[in-house]
Parts: structure tokens; C-alpha cells; sequence
């Protein structure tokens, strides 16, 4: 027999497994190969399309970025075009008139000159005066016209809007429709527009936009061209190439010179019938590939051939950009890889074969032969040998299989005292074993209870712990920074960190997470979303990096430290907003104290032109409305103080009830029928301490406001109750605690918007769309409630708005000691007259004079006080409140009351310098003032004398 049944299965054996391995071969690595060479090649174009679609976006970006500084540049230009022509008419018209030319016939000439200047290639100046008429153009179809006759398309005038904005804002650029020179037609314009009040005139220059467009557009060009030269050098696959087109349809760039340049957009997919340009465009930044059929090169019209594109979009160029690559060029490599690997596989598969045969009956036959005498020896016969020969591995094992026979006869003996001795061994080891495995679990318990008590320690912190390894992944995460990102700890540990904290987080503290990592503590501010709330953290990272003992000292990763810093960030901001509010209110305080002496000095002249029986008729009609500018500009100067928290105030414990009665009857003429006033008042209403007349005024400006804001039919509801607050309330700023009563007016209007928010409070700022708006109205609200000690409030409700005031309950009625009245005393005697402005002092000696007053005058209160003891018989005072010198008039008032206690006192001011008791004991004449107002003040002073 040749073969046995072991030479038998060994060799089916030897030949199966080889088989099943070039079988299991290719079922598991053959498709992935080819799959992978597959994906390799459709990569390798998608590769080439994301970059030059990255080429294509900073050349988009860097067209943008030209835009922005080609818009710059020409805004700079025109300011400078203005500087200098500004520049020379001045320059001119003070040589023209220094030559003896009269004013008028100068500035004509030198506005001819202007008309003459030209920049650019038709660029210009042009000068309008505040009539809206165009005073000088180079088109004489537009010199000497009216704007208001320069009509658009649509019968809308032009230039007035414009006039208009540069005499209101002073300067700025503004874009309007106009034509070019020696040209008819409307294109748009970039102006940069300058009022000058010294000359009444508004000088004006700008460029076209399409001459700006023009160098974007030779810049874009530029890129494509770029773009065409580096698609040369692009290679996808065999003859895969890639091509843009724009949104109108026309191919911008293609390696086909018959489709490169033309309009393709009637070119049809023939695998879905529809355009192919809207199929191309339907996938772009899709991540999905078009697949659709195409002709060859070499079989041109021949539409059979699978292609699959993939497109993206470019906005700012509104440019798809393309690859295209046949689908059987990307799976030949894969399918030519595949066939060697087969025929490979089929060849080794038959050269194992015949090599098993050749092993098998060489190996088989010598140990048929051990297996035998294997046998007999466990029979018994511990004497026989096997007889085998050789010099490979098979003799080696006969030769150890005859040294083992003979040997385990000897050690069968040996074998029962090795037996009984370990026995006894083994048994020993065994309770040993037994004690330390008590130990460790004891260890292990311990273990477990510390680690437990510091887990319980950082999960109880207010702060965001998380330990991260060097691959960036959680290895422990306390429950504060689970709750942080809505996951439970078992949910982050053993994940990535940017899994957890998402990419946009990531790539933000990217580099932190890298400093960390190399071994550099960090911290750093990050602003995120926790529990429904924008919260402001302070993270700190700290590499861990083990003791020598424990290993080598790189890092093995960090730990987080995250902490809540909000309300520090928001006390912070509050005090910086407090700041800015003190600082504007002084500045406000000081630009009215100084316009209310202008406007006494402008008002006093007038009424004196007015009353002056030589003024001709004509000017009759002009001086009322100028009266009436100034006694609207001392409103408006009003409430600047106000703002500024220097209005005056008479506190009072306020009837709040018998005023809000009042103030209903009050605003019932002032709101349209479709809006209602309801008044919802406690039952047991507090008393407030604040100046009535203001608290009513600020009421009437909130509701006013309210009525503007409620286009359509509502209702304003005012609400007044009793408020106790304690600590952590904001208003404005956070409110001391104690007694208040507050006051809420709601509406059902749009509500404020983010800007009104942050500026309501701010001067001169408003929404409203109407030139009657000063800006004053919520800032005088403001003012007087900061100088009543109180608090404002405002914001947005689901309905409307609301705006809260928290007044000051009043404890006691102060006792207020005013001096006892005595009855008016006749006019004329002899007035001392104080202050520092000279025209002011000479407007009001003339009032005087002709009230019948004879006018020692002074300039400062400390020279009135050395005039007081050495003129006898002054029975009146007028002096100004603000004075330089050691002593102001409220001083230089005490002083007449202690040295001459029948004389009468009148105070001026533009704003009173203090609020308390003083203001209040004296007659306080507010600037500006007539000489009606002057014969009043100096009546009532007799009561306060």
C-alpha cells in the first residue's frame, strides 16, 4: 500500500487549506482591492476639484478683498478731491476780497473757477447752496438749476434728498442715480458730499460705480485666465478633465474648444432627458456625483459612455465648477489588479499541490512507523526501539523517542517521591496564595471608596473637569462637564473630543488643545451654549505630565478647567455702561450750561430788535421765528440737563393716585380713539419722593412713545404697585435694597429693537423717522429718575414693550424752613449785576435799565462781594450761578443774607450746580430768558429774600 490513510488526509488536508486560504483570499481581498483602487481614482478627482475650487475661493476672496480696497481708495480720493477744492476757494475768495472785490462777485467768480476743475477722465466737482440750487457744474445744462427739477425714471427728484443729508450730517457718502457728462442716461454714482456752514454752500464729487465694477471685473478676469492654466496641468485618470461654467450657462473654461466659451445650456443628459446644466447644477456641494452618458473623442456623437461629475459651487464668482472622468477608465486599474491576483493565486494553488504530494509521503512514512512501535511501548514493552535512521527532524524525534523510552522507566520511579513531595509543597503555597488574595481584595476595596469620595468631591464642584488623553480622548469627565453638553459621563468617556464638543468648538480651541498637549498650561475665555443660556466659561488647560518614577516625563495628556465666569463678565459690562452714561451726562450738562448763555445773549438781542420802533416791517416776519428756534432750543437744552441729572427738582411726596387721575384726563386728547389708557394702581399705593411736574412729564414721553410704536388699535396699560426689593435686582444698574414703588407703562406696539436697547438711554438717539424727534425723550426720563435716586428698566414682552421706573418711597416729609414772604416791594432802585459773559451782562443791564433800574455791574461774585460793602442802598442782585473765583452765586446769596437781609436775589443759570436745599431757598432764573421773565424772577424773589 502506498499510500495510507494518514498520507491520505494529510495530503487532502495540506490541499484544502491552501485552497480555502487562495479562496478566502480572494473573496475578502480581491473586492476590497478593487473597490479601494476604485475609490483611489475617483479620490484622486475629487481631490483635483476641491483644489482647484480652494484656488478658485482665495482668488474669489482676494477679488473681494481688491473690491473693498478699490471702494476705500476712491472714498479717501474724493475727501482729498473736497479738502482741496474747499481749500482753494477759500484761499481764492480771501484774495479776491483783499483785492477789493466785493464778497459777493468774489465767491461768483471763484465758483466759475471750480466749474473749470476735472479729474479722472470726466470726474467733477459740483456746489449747490442750502436752496438746493446748483451753483456751479461743469454741464451747463445743470448750472444755475434747481435739483428739485432733476427728475429719475420714475419722477422722483435726485440731489435734494442728498443736499438735504449733508446739511443735517455734516459730511458723508451717499449713492444716487446721475448721468455723465455730455451724456443723458441714469447710471449709478458714488458721492462724497461736504457742508460748509461759513459759506451756506454744499460741495460735492464723486465716481461711478460702473468704473469701479470695471476694475473688479478686469480682476476677475485676470483670476479665470489663472484658473484656464492651471486646469492645463490637471490630470484625472486617463483623459478625466475639469470645466466651469456660470450660472447664465455659458462654459467659462473647457479643454473642448467647440464647447469652451459657448452657451451649452440646450446640451441634453441622455440618461434623464433634462438639461444637462440644470442636472449639474442640482448636484453642486451636494456630495453626490452626476452620473449621466457622453460621447468618446474617438467616438464623437456616440452618446453611450458612462461619466460620473461632481460639482461645486463658487457664490462669489457664482461660478459650478467641474470634474468629469469616464467611469471605465476609474475601474480599469482595479479590474487589471483583480485578473493578476486570480491567475496568481490559480498558480500557487497547483504548485502546493504537487509540493504536498512530494512532503507528504516523505514525512507520512517514518512516523506510520513511530506511531507502531508508539503502540507496543503502551503495551508494555518499554525495550523495543524504532530503528529510524536519518538526519533530518524525523531521525531527531526517532532518537529522542528511543532516549525518552529509556529513560521513563527510570523516572517512573523517581516520580512517585517528586509526587508526594509537591503535594506537600503546593498545599503550603496554597494558603499563602489565599492570604494575599485577601489582601488585594481588601486594596481593591479601598480603592474603590477613594475613588468614589473623589468622584463625589469633582462632581460636586461648580466647574467643568474632564481628563484627556494624548490622542484627545475622555478618560474621565465629572457630572458638571456632562450636564454642560446634555450627555451623561458613560455617554463621553472613551470618545474623541471633537465628538463630544463638536467641530465648531473644536477648531476654536484647536490650538489650545495643541499648546496643552506639548506641555504648556493655557487658559483662555470661550463663550457657549449651557442649559438653554449663553454662559461665558474661563477653561484652563494643564498638560499632565507623570513623575520619573512612574514612567517617562512626556505628556500623557491634560485636564480641563472650566469655570463659570457670566456674572462676572456682566458686572463688568454694567459698570462699563454706567461709566460711558456719567461721562456723557457731564458732557451734556456742560454743552447746555454754555448754549443757554448763547441762546440768552440771541434772545435778548432779538426782542430787543423786536421791541426797537426803527426796525423796518420786513424783518418783523423773521425775528418771531428765530424767537421761536431759541425758545425751542431751551427746550431741547432742558432736557439735556435732564440727561445730565442737572434739572433742577422740587422732590415732593408725590399723591400718586390724584396724579395719575390727572395725568389720564391729560393724555385722553392726546391718543386716538382705537388706542385705550387703562390705570391699574395698589389699593394701598406708597408714596414716592421725586419733583412731580418731571415725574409727570417723563410719564407723558413714555406713552407717547408707546402711541408711536402701536401702528394699529391696542391698548397702553399703566401699572403702579409697592415693590420691597432685596438683593440681586438690575435695572439700569443693580438696585439698592429697601422701599419703592413702581411704575410700568406696557404697549402692544413692535417692541425695541437690539440697537434701541443698547442706546436708548443715549442723546440726540432715536428711531422715530420724523424730523420733530430731539432723540431727548427717553433721555430726560433717564435723567431726572438717576437724579431722583431711582431706577429705569426696558424690554420686550411677547406682545409689545415695556418701560419700568422704581422711585424711592418717601419715609417723612422733609421741613423744608423758608423764609417768611412779605408783600412786592416797587421797581427801580439801584441792581448790581454779576457774571461772567460780557455780552450776557450787557443784554440783561438794558432789561434792567429799562425795568428802572440803575447797573453797577460785576464779573465775578468775589469782586460783587467787595462792590457789596462799599456801595450803599443795592436793593437787587442779579448774578450768574457759575462763575470763576472762589465763591458761585449760590455763595455770593448766602453772603447778601447775612450782610444785607432786604435786598432781593435772582439767580441765572444755565444749569444749577446743586440740587438740595439751595435751589429751592432761591429764585433761579433759567437761561434763556425775557425781560418778562427777568420782571417775574425779581417779583418772586421778594418771597425768598
Amino acid at each position: 500500500m502506498l499510500y495510507s490513510r494518514l498520507t491520505h488526509r494529510f495530503l487532502l488536508g495540506i490541499v484544502a487549506i491552501v485552497a480555502a486560504i487562495v479562496i478566502a483570499f480572494y473573496i475578502y481581498s480581491v473586492p476590497f482591492i478593487k473597490s479601494t483602487v476604485f475609490g483611489i481614482e475617483r479620490n484622486a478627482s475629487h481631490i483635483a476639484l476641491n483644489n482647484v475650487f480652494e484656488l478658485a475661493n482665495k482668488m474669489q476672496a482676494g477679488t473681494a478683498e481688491y473690491q473693498a480696497q478699490v471702494l476705500a481708495s476712491n472714498r479717501e480720493r474724493l475727501r482729498a478731491i473736497i479738502d482741496t477744492a474747499t481749500f482753494f476757494f477759500q484761499e481764492q475768495l480771501s484774495l479776491l476780497i483783499e483785492s477789493g472785490i466785493e464778497p459777493a462777485l468774489a465767491k461768483e467768480q471763484v465758483l466759475q473757477q471750480i466749474k473749470k476743475l476735472k479729474y479722472g477722465e470726466d470726474d467733477y466737482l459740483w456746489v449747490a447752496n442750502t436752496d438746493y440750487q446748483l451753483i456751479s457744474h461743469p454741464d451747463p445744462a445743470f448750472q444755475g438749476k434747481n435739483t428739485r427739477d432733476m427728475l429719475d425714471e420714475q419722477g422722483n427728484a435726485i440731489m435734494p434728498s442728498v443736499i438735504e443729508a449733508a446739511i443735517k450730517e455734516g459730511e458723508g457718502f451717499y449713492k444716487y442715480r446721475w448721468s455723465r457728462l455730455n451724456d443723458d442716461e441714469l447710471i449709478e454714482k458714488f458721492s462724497y458730499v461736504k457742508y460748509f456752514p461759513e459759506w451756506s454752500l454744499v460741495f460735492g464729487s464723486g465716481v461711478y460705480i460702473d468704473d469701479i465694477e470695471a476694475e473688479v471685473k478686469n480682476r476677475r478676469e485676470a483670476a479665470l485666465e489663472e484658473l484656464r492654466q492651471a486646469f492645463d496641468e490637471i490630470k484625472i485618470a486617463e483623459t478625466g478633465y475639469l470645466f466651469i461654467f456660470n450660472e447664465k450657462g455659458k462654459m467659462l473654461v473647457h479643454p473642448n474648444n467647440n464647447i469652451d466659451g459657448v452657451d451649452f445650456r440646450a446640451l441634453k443628459n441622455p440618461v434623464t432627458n433634462r438639461d444637462i446644466m440644470r442636472d449639474l447644477i442640482n448636484v453642486a456641494d451636494t456630495g453626490k456625483e452626476l452620473y449621466y452618458k457622453w460621447d468618446r473623442p474617438s467616438d464623437p456623437g456616440n452618446y453611450r459612455y458612462e461619466k460620473v461629475s461632481l460639482v461645486r459651487f463658487l457664490p462669489g464668482f457664482n461660478w459650478y465648477i467641474c470634474s468629469s472622468v469616464y467611469l471605465d477608465e476609474l475601474q480599469a486599474s482595479s479590474k487589471l489588479l483583480a485578473d493578476r491576483i486570480l491567475t496568481i493565486a490559480l498558480i500557487a494553488l497547483i504548485v502546493a499541490s504537487l509540493l504536498a504530494i512530494v512532503f507528504v509521503y516523505h514525512i507520512t512514512r517514518p512516523l506510520r512507523h513511530l506511531s507502531e512501535t508508539a503502540h507496543r511501548i503502551s503495551n508494555g514493552e518499554l525495550n523495543v526501539t524504532t530503528d529510524i535512521h536519518r538526519k533530518d527532524e524525523i531521525g531527531v524525534l526517532a532518537r529522542a523517542f528511543d532516549r525518552m523510552v529509556d529513560q521513563l522507566s527510570q523516572n517512573i520511579k523517581e516520580l512517585d517521591n517528586q509526587v508526594n513531595k509537591r503535594t506537600s509543597q503546593l498545599s503550603k503555597r496554597n494558603r499563602q496564595l489565599s492570604i494575599a488574595m485577601q489582601q488585594v481584595q481588601d486594596t481593591t476595596h479601598n480603592l474603590q471608596l477613594m475613588e468614589e469620595r473623589q468622584r463625589l468631591i469633582l462632581d460636586t464642584l461648580p466647574a467643568q473637569i474632564a481628563y484627556i488623553d494624548e490622542h484627545q480622548r475622555y478618560v474621565f469627565v465629572n457630572q458638571g462637564y456632562a450636564d454642560a453638553f446634555n450627555l451623561s459621563k458613560d455617554e463621553i468617556i472613551d470618545r474623541f473630543l471633537w465628538d463630544v464638543i463638536g467641530q465648531d468648538m473644536y477648531q476654536e480651541i484647536r490650538p489650545h488643545v495643541l499648546s496643552a498637549l506639548n506641555g504648556a498650561t493655557n487658559s483662555f475665555e470661550y463663550t457657549m451654549q449651557l442649559q438653554g443660556y449663553t454662559r461665558i466659561t474661563k477653561r484652563t488647560l494643564i498638560p499632565f505630565c507623570p513623575a520619573p518614577q512612574f514612567g517617562s516625563a512626556t505628556v500623557h495628556g491634560m485636564i480641563n478647567l472650566s469655570i463659570d465666569i457670566t456674572a462676572e463678565r456682566e458686572a463688568e459690562e454694567r459698570l462699563q455702561i454706567a461709566q460711558r452714561m456719567n461721562t456723557v451726562g457731564q458732557l451734556a450738562g456742560g454743552l447746555a450750561h454754555d448754549f443757554n448763555n448763547l441762546l440768552t445773549i440771541l434772545q435778548g438781542n432779538l426782542q430787543s430788535i423786536e421791541h426797537n420802533p426803527n426796525t423796518p416791517p420786513s424783518l418783523m416776519s423773521n425775528i418771531q421765528p428765530a424767537i421761536r428756534a431759541i425758545k425751542r432750543g431751551a427746550n431741547i437744552t432742558s432736557r439735556l440737563l435732564s440727561f445730565a441729572r442737572r434739572q433742577p427738582l422740587r422732590a415732593t411726596a408725590v399723591n400718586l393716585p390724584l396724579l395719575m387721575d390727572d395725568f389720564v384726563s391729560l393724555m385722553k386728547g392726546s391718543l386716538p380713539n382705537d388706542i385705550n389708557l387703562v390705570l391699574s394702581l395698589d389699593a394701598s399705593l406708597a408714596t414716592p419722593w421725586c419733583d412731580s411736574g418731571q415725574l409727570e412729564d417723563a410719564m407723558v414721553n413714555l406713552v407717547l412713545n408707546a402711541r408711536d410704536a402701536m401702528k394699529d388699535k391696542g391698548t397702553i396699560t399703566v401699572v403702579a404697585k409697592n415693590r420691597t426689593v432685596t438683593d440681586g435686582l438690575y435695572f439700569d444698574e443693580e438696585v439698592r435694597p429697601g422701599q419703592y414703588v413702581e411704575i410700568t407703562i406696557k404697549d402692544e406696539g413692535t417692541g425695541f429693537s437690539d440697537l434701541a436697547i443698547s442706546r436708548a438711554f443715549d442723546p440726540f438717539f432715536t428711531t422715530q423717522q420724523t424730523t420733530n424727534s430731539s432723540g431727548l425723550g427717553l433721555s430726560m426720563v433717564y435723567g431726572f429718575v438717576k437724579q431722583s435716586n431711582g431706577y429705569i428698566a426696558l424690554a420686550n414682552h411677547i406682545d409689545g414693550a415695556f418701560v419700568s421706573l422704581l422711585l424711592p418711597v418717601a419715609s417723612a416729609l422733609p421741613n423744608k424752613n423758608m423764609p417768611s414772604q412779605t408783600s412786592a416791594c416797587d421797581q427801580g432802585g439801584l441792581a448790581l449785576l454779576v457774571d461772567d459773559e460780557d455780552d450776557v451782562r450787557s443784554l440783561v443791564r438794558e432789561q434792567l435799565i429799562r425795568l428802572g433800574y440803575s447797573v453797577v455791574e460785576s464779573s465775578t461774585a468775589d469782586e460783587a462781594i467787595n462792590l457789596l460793602g462799599s456801595i450803599p442802598n443795592i436793593g437787587l442782585v442779579v448774578s450768574d450761578v457759575v462763575m470763576p473765583g472762589q465763591h458761585d452765586g449760590y455763595q455770593l446769596a448766602k453772603h447778601i443774607a447775612q450782610q444785607i437781609p432786604n435786598c432781593r436775589v435772582v439767580l441765572m443759570s444755565g444749569f444749577p450746580q446743586r440740587h438740595g436745599n439751595e435751589a429751592l431757598e432761591y429764585c433761579v432764573l433759567q437761561k434763556p430768558f425775557t425781560q418778562n421773565d427777568l420782571l417775574v424772577a425779581i417779583q418772586q424773589a421778594v418771597k425768598h429774600r
